[in-house]
């Protein structure tokens, strides 16, 4: 599940990127949370939490539909 997600991360990277943000895959709990660091613009961004549930999540779960929410972890 992990590549499965990372996989997908990799299509959104280049949007974060673009803006000087990042994600970074930190782990897929065995209740299909995934858990993401924010990183570079993207992490002290007011629009980070529209980012991550908006963008990430949306696509995530459009993508994998057994993933049931996205974290920002520190």
């Amino acid at each position: 599940m992990r590549e499965r997600v990372q996989k997908v991360l990799e299509e959104v990277r280049p949007f974060l990127q673009r803006d000087g943000g990042d994600v970074e895959l930190v782990d897929v709990t065995p209740g299909m949370v995934v858990k993401v660091r924010l990183r570079g613009a993207c992490g002290t961004c007011p629009g980070a939490t529209m980012t991550l549930k908006g963008g990430i999540e949306r696509v995530l779960k459009e993508r994998i539909p057994e993933v049931v929410s996205v974290e920002n972890v520190p």
